[in-house]
Protein backbone atom coordinates (compact mmCIF):
# COMPACT_ATOMS: atom_id res chain seq x y z
CA UNK A 1 0.00 0.00 0.00
CA UNK A 2 1.21 3.21 -0.66
CA UNK A 3 0.13 6.48 1.17
CA UNK A 4 -0.78 9.16 -0.61
CA UNK A 5 1.02 12.47 0.46
CA UNK A 6 0.86 14.32 -2.73
CA UNK A 7 -0.73 17.94 -0.84
CA UNK A 8 2.31 17.75 2.01
CA UNK A 9 4.38 17.80 -1.08
CA UNK A 10 2.62 20.60 -2.72
CA UNK A 11 2.74 22.40 -0.12
CA UNK A 12 6.56 21.89 0.97
CA UNK A 13 7.25 22.82 -2.49
CA UNK A 14 5.55 25.84 -2.33
CA UNK A 15 6.56 27.15 1.08
CA UNK A 16 10.20 25.00 1.89
CA UNK A 17 13.29 26.74 1.53
CA UNK A 18 16.56 25.37 0.90
CA UNK A 19 17.51 22.52 2.21
CA UNK A 20 14.04 21.13 2.10
CA UNK A 21 13.58 21.69 -1.88
CA UNK A 22 17.15 19.50 -1.61
CA UNK A 23 15.95 17.03 -0.12
CA UNK A 24 12.32 16.66 -1.00
CA UNK A 25 13.68 16.40 -4.54
CA UNK A 26 16.92 14.01 -4.32
CA UNK A 27 15.33 11.37 -1.33
CA UNK A 28 11.47 11.46 -1.92
CA UNK A 29 10.76 12.44 -6.02
CA UNK A 30 13.88 11.70 -7.07
CA UNK A 31 13.65 13.30 -10.06
CA UNK A 32 16.94 15.60 -10.28
CA UNK A 33 19.37 15.56 -13.29
CA UNK A 34 23.11 15.48 -11.86
CA UNK A 35 22.97 19.24 -13.21
CA UNK A 36 19.65 19.95 -11.02
CA UNK A 37 20.94 18.60 -7.81
CA UNK A 38 23.89 20.49 -8.16
CA UNK A 39 22.51 23.71 -8.27
CA UNK A 40 20.18 22.81 -5.44
CA UNK A 41 23.25 21.78 -3.63
CA UNK A 42 25.39 24.95 -3.95
CA UNK A 43 22.04 26.92 -2.85
CA UNK A 44 22.36 24.72 0.54
CA UNK A 45 25.96 25.12 0.90
CA UNK A 46 25.21 28.96 0.89
CA UNK A 47 22.62 28.91 3.81
CA UNK A 48 24.35 30.46 6.86
CA UNK A 49 24.36 27.73 9.04
CA UNK A 50 26.43 25.85 6.47
CA UNK A 51 28.45 28.55 6.19
CA UNK A 52 28.82 28.92 9.52
CA UNK A 53 29.80 25.19 9.53
CA UNK A 54 32.79 25.56 6.82
CA UNK A 55 34.40 28.15 9.48
CA UNK A 56 35.06 25.81 12.01
CA UNK A 57 36.80 23.45 9.26
CA UNK A 58 40.99 22.70 10.38
CA UNK A 59 43.39 22.03 7.62
CA UNK A 60 43.47 18.15 9.29
CA UNK A 61 40.06 17.62 8.52
CA UNK A 62 38.36 17.57 11.59
CA UNK A 63 35.87 20.23 12.22
CA UNK A 64 34.92 22.04 15.50
CA UNK A 65 36.27 20.97 18.99
CA UNK A 66 36.10 18.20 20.54
CA UNK A 67 32.81 15.69 19.87
CA UNK A 68 30.16 16.32 22.06
CA UNK A 69 32.18 19.13 23.99
CA UNK A 70 31.83 21.26 26.57
CA UNK A 71 30.19 24.63 25.65
CA UNK A 72 32.53 26.94 27.34
CA UNK A 73 34.82 26.08 24.95
CA UNK A 74 32.59 26.71 21.50
CA UNK A 75 32.47 29.64 19.68
CA UNK A 76 29.58 28.91 17.97
CA UNK A 77 26.67 25.98 18.46
CA UNK A 78 28.92 24.01 15.63
CA UNK A 79 32.13 24.54 16.70
CA UNK A 80 31.42 20.87 17.98
CA UNK A 81 32.06 17.65 16.22
CA UNK A 82 29.03 15.86 16.78
CA UNK A 83 27.48 19.06 16.42
CA UNK A 84 28.85 19.46 12.69
CA UNK A 85 28.11 16.03 11.61
CA UNK A 86 24.54 16.14 12.17
CA UNK A 87 24.27 19.23 10.32
CA UNK A 88 26.43 17.33 7.47
CA UNK A 89 23.89 14.63 8.12
CA UNK A 90 20.68 16.69 8.40
CA UNK A 91 21.35 18.69 5.06
CA UNK A 92 22.61 15.71 3.00
CA UNK A 93 25.73 16.41 2.23
CA UNK A 94 27.04 13.73 -0.11
CA UNK A 95 29.84 11.48 1.46
CA UNK A 96 32.35 12.26 -1.58
CA UNK A 97 32.26 15.89 -0.95
CA UNK A 98 36.07 16.54 0.77
CA UNK A 99 34.31 18.44 3.70
CA UNK A 100 32.92 14.74 4.56
CA UNK A 101 35.43 12.50 3.35
CA UNK A 102 38.11 14.82 5.24
CA UNK A 103 36.54 14.60 8.50
CA UNK A 104 35.70 10.62 8.57
CA UNK A 105 39.45 10.28 7.77
CA UNK A 106 40.43 12.58 10.46
CA UNK A 107 37.81 10.58 13.19
CA UNK A 108 39.90 7.73 12.50
CA UNK A 109 43.10 8.92 12.77
CA UNK A 110 44.55 8.65 16.57
CA UNK A 111 47.54 11.74 15.86
CA UNK A 112 44.70 13.59 14.54
CA UNK A 113 42.34 12.65 17.35
CA UNK A 114 44.99 13.32 20.10
CA UNK A 115 45.76 16.99 18.85
CA UNK A 116 41.86 17.91 18.93
CA UNK A 117 40.97 16.32 22.67
CA UNK A 118 44.12 17.95 23.64
CA UNK A 119 42.49 21.41 24.71
CA UNK A 120 41.16 20.07 28.06
CA UNK A 121 42.54 17.63 30.41
CA UNK A 122 38.86 15.81 30.85
CA UNK A 123 39.06 15.37 27.21
CA UNK A 124 41.92 13.80 26.96
CA UNK A 125 40.91 11.65 29.96
CA UNK A 126 37.94 10.66 27.63
CA UNK A 127 39.83 10.33 24.64
CA UNK A 128 42.37 7.85 26.24
CA UNK A 129 39.55 5.58 28.04
CA UNK A 130 37.35 6.09 24.46
CA UNK A 131 37.47 1.96 23.66
CA UNK A 132 35.50 1.29 26.88
CA UNK A 133 32.20 1.01 27.23
CA UNK A 134 30.47 0.74 23.71
CA UNK A 135 27.94 -1.62 24.54
CA UNK A 136 26.88 0.31 27.05
CA UNK A 137 26.83 3.62 25.00
CA UNK A 138 28.96 5.17 27.89
CA UNK A 139 32.22 6.20 25.79
CA UNK A 140 33.19 8.66 23.34
CA UNK A 141 33.63 5.93 20.27
CA UNK A 142 30.03 5.19 20.85
CA UNK A 143 29.64 9.07 19.03
CA UNK A 144 32.90 8.85 16.98
CA UNK A 145 31.33 5.72 15.08
CA UNK A 146 27.78 7.15 15.15
CA UNK A 147 29.01 10.63 13.40
CA UNK A 148 30.66 8.13 10.84
CA UNK A 149 27.85 6.33 9.71
CA UNK A 150 25.50 9.89 9.79
CA UNK A 151 28.01 10.93 7.76
CA UNK A 152 27.11 7.75 5.16
CA UNK A 153 30.71 5.73 6.14
CA UNK A 154 29.08 3.20 8.11
CA UNK A 155 29.57 -0.32 6.53
CA UNK A 156 32.87 0.61 6.05
CA UNK A 157 34.94 -2.49 7.54
CA UNK A 158 36.07 0.00 10.51
CA UNK A 159 32.48 0.22 11.61
CA UNK A 160 31.88 -3.36 11.38
CA UNK A 161 32.47 -4.21 15.49
CA UNK A 162 30.43 -1.44 16.17
CA UNK A 163 27.76 -2.06 13.80
CA UNK A 164 27.48 -5.50 15.32
CA UNK A 165 27.63 -4.23 19.38
CA UNK A 166 24.62 -1.90 18.13
CA UNK A 167 22.54 -4.67 16.56
CA UNK A 168 23.57 -6.84 20.19
CA UNK A 169 22.80 -3.74 22.36
CA UNK A 170 18.80 -4.22 21.36
CA UNK A 171 18.67 -7.67 20.66
CA UNK A 172 20.49 -8.85 23.96
CA UNK A 173 17.38 -7.90 25.40
CA UNK A 174 15.15 -10.89 24.54
CA UNK A 175 17.10 -13.27 26.53
CA UNK A 176 15.60 -11.11 29.94
CA UNK A 177 12.74 -10.77 31.25
CA UNK A 178 12.81 -8.31 33.93
CA UNK A 179 14.83 -5.37 32.93
CA UNK A 180 16.28 -5.11 36.61
CA UNK A 181 18.33 -8.50 36.13
CA UNK A 182 21.07 -6.79 33.97
CA UNK A 183 21.93 -4.14 36.97
CA UNK A 184 23.74 -4.97 40.12
CA UNK A 185 22.93 -2.85 43.57
CA UNK A 186 24.10 -3.03 46.66
CA UNK A 187 21.51 -1.30 49.24
CA UNK A 188 23.71 -1.22 52.14
CA UNK A 189 26.33 1.33 50.37
CA UNK A 190 26.53 4.59 52.18
CA UNK A 191 27.33 7.50 49.56
CA UNK A 192 25.29 10.32 48.82
CA UNK A 193 24.52 8.66 44.94
CA UNK A 194 23.41 4.96 45.14
CA UNK A 195 22.23 3.73 41.95
CA UNK A 196 21.95 0.21 40.44
CA UNK A 197 24.62 0.07 37.77
CA UNK A 198 25.46 -1.85 34.91
CA UNK A 199 29.50 -2.99 33.49
CA UNK A 200 30.58 -0.78 30.70
CA UNK A 201 30.59 -4.28 28.71
CA UNK A 202 26.80 -5.22 29.37
CA UNK A 203 24.80 -4.43 26.28
CA UNK A 204 21.80 -1.83 26.58
CA UNK A 205 20.73 0.51 23.67
CA UNK A 206 20.99 3.85 23.22
CA UNK A 207 20.85 6.74 21.03
CA UNK A 208 23.54 6.26 19.27
CA UNK A 209 23.20 2.15 18.78
CA UNK A 210 19.78 3.29 16.97
CA UNK A 211 21.19 5.71 15.03
CA UNK A 212 24.17 3.60 13.72
CA UNK A 213 21.85 0.85 12.90
CA UNK A 214 19.78 3.53 11.11
CA UNK A 215 22.05 4.49 8.57
CA UNK A 216 23.71 1.32 7.71
CA UNK A 217 22.73 -1.52 5.70
CA UNK A 218 25.90 -4.47 6.82
CA UNK A 219 23.51 -5.52 9.82
CA UNK A 220 20.06 -6.20 7.76
CA UNK A 221 18.90 -9.59 6.77
CA UNK A 222 15.26 -10.37 6.97
CA UNK A 223 15.86 -12.46 9.76
CA UNK A 224 18.24 -9.46 11.76
CA UNK A 225 15.48 -6.88 10.67
CA UNK A 226 12.84 -9.27 12.43
CA UNK A 227 14.37 -9.97 15.35
CA UNK A 228 14.96 -6.33 16.16
CA UNK A 229 11.85 -5.36 15.69
CA UNK A 230 10.70 -8.30 18.57
CA UNK A 231 13.50 -6.61 20.43
CA UNK A 232 12.36 -3.45 20.23
CA UNK A 233 8.73 -4.29 21.60
CA UNK A 234 9.50 -6.53 23.99
CA UNK A 235 12.31 -3.59 25.28
CA UNK A 236 8.69 -1.33 26.06
CA UNK A 237 7.41 -3.92 28.09
CA UNK A 238 9.85 -4.72 30.19
CA UNK A 239 11.21 -1.34 30.54
CA UNK A 240 7.87 0.01 31.79
CA UNK A 241 8.19 1.68 35.52
CA UNK A 242 12.50 1.08 35.09
CA UNK A 243 14.51 2.77 37.37
CA UNK A 244 17.31 3.37 35.19
CA UNK A 245 21.08 2.75 36.47
CA UNK A 246 24.67 4.14 36.00
CA UNK A 247 27.52 2.67 34.87
CA UNK A 248 29.68 1.74 37.07
CA UNK A 249 33.57 2.72 35.56
CA UNK A 250 37.00 2.76 37.66
CA UNK A 251 35.24 2.73 40.42
CA UNK A 252 32.79 5.38 39.41
CA UNK A 253 29.32 5.78 38.67
CA UNK A 254 29.00 7.64 35.41
CA UNK A 255 25.40 8.05 33.17
CA UNK A 256 25.04 6.56 30.24
CA UNK A 257 24.74 8.18 27.14
CA UNK A 258 21.53 9.07 26.00
CA UNK A 259 20.11 5.34 26.97
CA UNK A 260 16.55 4.39 26.74
CA UNK A 261 15.55 3.52 30.00
CA UNK A 262 11.78 3.78 29.39
CA UNK A 263 9.51 2.98 26.57
CA UNK A 264 9.84 4.63 23.52
CA UNK A 265 6.15 6.95 22.97
CA UNK A 266 4.65 6.99 19.86
CA UNK A 267 3.73 10.38 18.17
CA UNK A 268 2.10 13.22 20.43
CA UNK A 269 1.54 17.22 19.36
CA UNK A 270 2.62 19.19 21.02
CA UNK A 271 5.85 16.97 21.87
CA UNK A 272 8.40 19.20 24.00
CA UNK A 273 11.04 16.15 23.97
CA UNK A 274 13.06 17.09 21.83
CA UNK A 275 14.62 14.00 19.75
CA UNK A 276 11.09 11.88 19.66
CA UNK A 277 10.60 12.44 15.91
CA UNK A 278 14.22 11.69 15.27
CA UNK A 279 13.80 8.78 17.57
CA UNK A 280 10.67 7.50 15.31
CA UNK A 281 12.64 8.50 11.95
CA UNK A 282 15.15 5.93 13.38
CA UNK A 283 12.98 3.08 14.34
CA UNK A 284 11.38 3.41 10.86
CA UNK A 285 14.40 3.25 8.99
CA UNK A 286 15.35 0.17 11.00
CA UNK A 287 11.78 -1.55 11.43
CA UNK A 288 9.37 0.01 9.13
CA UNK A 289 5.92 -0.18 10.65
CA UNK A 290 6.91 -3.75 12.14
CA UNK A 291 6.94 -2.11 15.67
CA UNK A 292 3.93 -1.11 17.76
CA UNK A 293 5.89 2.21 18.34
CA UNK A 294 5.65 2.78 14.88
CA UNK A 295 2.71 1.64 14.00
CA UNK A 296 1.08 3.36 16.53
CA UNK A 297 2.63 7.20 15.47
CA UNK A 298 1.90 6.23 11.94
CA UNK A 299 -2.08 5.89 12.40
CA UNK A 300 -1.74 9.19 14.23
CA UNK A 301 0.24 11.01 11.71
CA UNK A 302 -2.26 9.50 8.84
CA UNK A 303 -5.25 11.17 11.05
CA UNK A 304 -3.37 14.47 11.27
CA UNK A 305 -2.56 14.99 7.38
CA UNK A 306 -5.94 14.01 6.54
CA UNK A 307 -7.19 17.29 5.75
CA UNK A 308 -4.70 18.75 3.96
CA UNK A 309 -1.48 17.57 4.13
CA UNK A 310 -0.29 20.27 6.26
CA UNK A 311 1.35 18.60 9.75
CA UNK A 312 0.20 21.57 12.33
CA UNK A 313 0.13 21.50 16.06
CA UNK A 314 -1.42 24.27 18.52
CA UNK A 315 0.32 25.41 21.60
CA UNK A 316 -0.85 26.35 24.73
CA UNK A 317 1.33 28.98 25.37
CA UNK A 318 3.81 31.89 23.55
CA UNK A 319 6.43 29.94 25.81
CA UNK A 320 5.47 26.54 24.74
CA UNK A 321 5.43 27.61 21.47
CA UNK A 322 9.57 29.45 21.81
CA UNK A 323 10.22 25.96 23.62
CA UNK A 324 8.89 24.26 20.41
CA UNK A 325 11.02 26.17 17.79
CA UNK A 326 13.87 25.86 19.78
CA UNK A 327 13.92 22.23 19.66
CA UNK A 328 14.91 23.00 15.96
CA UNK A 329 18.54 23.57 15.91
CA UNK A 330 20.57 22.86 12.83
CA UNK A 331 22.76 20.04 13.95
CA UNK A 332 22.30 19.62 17.55
CA UNK A 333 22.07 15.91 19.29
CA UNK A 334 19.75 16.18 21.59
CA UNK A 335 17.07 18.48 18.78
CA UNK A 336 15.38 17.73 16.00
CA UNK A 337 16.47 18.51 12.32
CA UNK A 338 16.81 22.08 11.64
CA UNK A 339 16.19 22.06 7.72
CA UNK A 340 14.63 25.87 8.12
CA UNK A 341 16.76 28.90 8.15
CA UNK A 342 14.85 30.25 10.83
CA UNK A 343 11.09 29.71 12.01
CA UNK A 344 9.93 33.09 12.73
CA UNK A 345 6.72 32.66 10.41
CA UNK A 346 4.25 29.41 11.41
CA UNK A 347 5.09 28.61 7.55
CA UNK A 348 8.82 27.19 8.64
CA UNK A 349 7.59 25.25 11.74
CA UNK A 350 4.54 23.60 9.36
CA UNK A 351 7.31 22.88 6.98
CA UNK A 352 10.04 21.24 9.37
CA UNK A 353 7.04 19.04 10.64
CA UNK A 354 5.81 18.58 7.38
CA UNK A 355 8.62 17.39 5.83
CA UNK A 356 9.05 15.04 8.55
CA UNK A 357 6.01 13.43 8.18
CA UNK A 358 6.56 12.88 4.33
CA UNK A 359 10.28 11.30 5.34
CA UNK A 360 8.76 9.07 7.99
CA UNK A 361 5.64 7.81 5.40
CA UNK A 362 8.26 7.36 2.59
CA UNK A 363 10.61 5.37 4.57
CA UNK A 364 7.65 2.89 6.06
CA UNK A 365 6.72 2.74 1.92
CA UNK A 366 10.46 1.76 0.91
CA UNK A 367 10.70 -0.53 3.81
CA UNK A 368 7.62 -2.46 2.72
CA UNK A 369 8.73 -2.47 -0.49
CA UNK A 370 12.44 -4.31 1.12
CA UNK A 371 10.62 -6.81 3.22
Amino acid sequence: MSFDYQKSIDFLLENGREVIQYRLHKEILRDLTEAEEAVLLDKVMQTPDYRLLMTHVKPNGYIGTGMHSWEKFKSSPLDDGENAARLLHNYAIPRDLPVVRNFVKAMRDDAVLEQEFSYYNPEKARLQTRSIGINSGSTLDVTLYTCQALLGYGDDPEMRHFVDASYQAFVSLLDYEDINAITIYNPSLKRKYNYPTITPDTYFPCQYHLETLANTRSWRTPENIARLAEAIDHHDRITKDFGGFAVKMGGKQVGPGWAYMNPFFPLSFPQKAPNHRKTLTALAKVCGDRTQVVRESLDTLQEMLAGDGVLRTTFASSYEKSRFKDNFRSGHPYAEAGLEPDHRKDTAIWCELTFWAVEFLHIIECMREET
